[in-house]
């Protein structure tokens, strides 16, 4: 089902690339002042407090992921580039939801993440290795970008050198567009679509004949309730795989960068000094410093459950990464904490029957590349000349970091 795509441009006019990329200031005014509002311009409601952002995201019997509208463009408008009904979990609700999420967590099983493990530390221990001490470089190119590329084509078994083809196809197929460019946007999106479909069906119909440790072949083998997979349905499943699991972790994992450089320069050195603050450290980026986490939701029947009279049909926006910066949950929520005794509970993967099923592969990812990274370099400092502003462009997660020099001693 193509849904109508709801531009969020109207309800957050930010005036800046920057303003955007880190919207502080945003969601201090909406929490504070205007907790549940309506935006008249897209005829939406928008949630902001961590209670009610966690009401819509769990209460699927009155806000329901199957309405007509969205603010998340994903995929593209054709054969190739549409998610298979089979683990459509987005736009679906309980009971529907449990059997096709039964069917996609195949793929992202406990066993599977332990033998995923090595992989991903090799990966990030080679892009390490490639950084030449007491240099400048960019971290986006040199680390952030390529790492999830890498790791999501290691883990679909597919050739190592093609994963500059995965960055190309997730930058297209998931890049929300405006009215403006709509149309041209869509015909880009149905052709990287094609291309990636082009690509991995007879890699799929050959690891049918012979299955090997990886994604794909651990979609062939899954069953339930007597349901398998297509060769059809594993191509189309894994591009939504690819946009979840690419360009989230690598802008995770790039304003983690950033924020050691601009937010708190003391941290790195701790960090340096007790790696075994990693996991404390990736949670409390992903609260504090992942912009912006948001979902859609349309109300099932009339209710009051937000202190608004909500009507049948109405578009409910939940921003949790607002949330992630609610005090009545979070002590000093504007400040960047490693120590925060409950930053696990942030809501960046969401909450209920949708929670992200790749949340634990992007934990993995964010850990072993920031540790891998703090046990060669001795410390890093900023770039003197480096532009916030022109570093940044408009990607599925909010505002990007294109690049990001930094200084970097052995």
């Amino acid at each position: 089902m193509n849904k109508e795509v709801i531009s969020l441009k109207e309800v957050k006019s930010f005036q800046t690339r920057s303003e955007e990329f880190f919207p502080i200031n945003w969601y201090k005014e909406m929490l504070h002042h205007n907790p549940v509002y309506f935006n008249e311009e897209t005829n939406t409601w928008h949630v902001f407090k961590y209670e009610d952002v966690k009401e819509v995201l769990s209460n699927y019997e009155f806000f329901s992921s199957e309405g007509s509208r969205t603010t998340i463009p994903v995929g593209a408008k054709n054969k190739e580039g549409s998610i298979p009904d089979a683990v459509n979990v987005t736009m679906v609700d309980p009971p529907n939801h449990r059997k096709r999420r039964s069917l996609l967590s195949a793929a992202f099983t406990p066993r599977s993440l332990k033998n995923w493990e090595p992989r991903i530390e090799r990966i990030a221990a080679e892009l390490v290795e490639d950084i030449e001490g007491n240099s400048t470089v960019d971290i986006v190119q040199a680390l952030a970008a390529p790492l999830p590329s890498m790791v999501i084509t290691e883990l679909f078994g597919v050739p190592i050198e093609d994963q500059s083809k995965f960055k190309h196809w997730v930058d297209i197929l998931f890049q929300p567009f405006d009215k403006e460019n709509q149309e041209e946007m869509e015909l880009k999106k149905q052709a990287a679509a094609k291309e990636y479909y082009e690509y991995l069906y007879p890699i799929v119909v050959e690891k049918r004949s012979n299955p090997s440790e990886d994604i794909i072949s651990d979609l062939i083998n899954a069953e339930v309730e007597g349901q398998k997979f297509t060769d059809d349905e594993i191509v189309r499943t894994t591009m939504a795989i690819l946009g979840a699991g690419v360009e989230t972790t690598s802008h995770a994992l790039a304003n983690t960068f950033y924020s050691l450089l601009y937010d708190d320069p003391s941290l790195y050195e701790e960090l340096r000094n007790d790696v075994e603050l990693v996991p404390k450290t990736v949670e409390e980026m992903l609260r504090y410093r992942f912009q912006s986490s948001k979902r859609d939701r349309t109300v099932k029947k009339d209710n009051s459950l937000l202190g608004h009279e909500l009507k049948e049909g109405d578009v409910v926006v939940a921003w949790m990464s607002a949330a992630n910066m609610d005090g009545d949950m979070f002590d000093d929520p504007f400040s960047l904490n490693i120590h925060r005794s409950n930053n696990k509970k942030h809501l960046t993967f969401g909450k209920g029957p949708h929670f992200c099923l790749g949340a634990p592969l992007a934990r993995l990812e964010l850990t072993t590349a920031l540790r891998t990274f703090l046990q060669k370099f001795s410390r890093i400092e900023p770039v003197e000349s480096f532009d916030l502003e022109k570093s940044l462009t408009t990607s599925a997660p909010g505002q990007s970091l294109t690049q990001l020099p930094i200084k970097v001693y052995k």
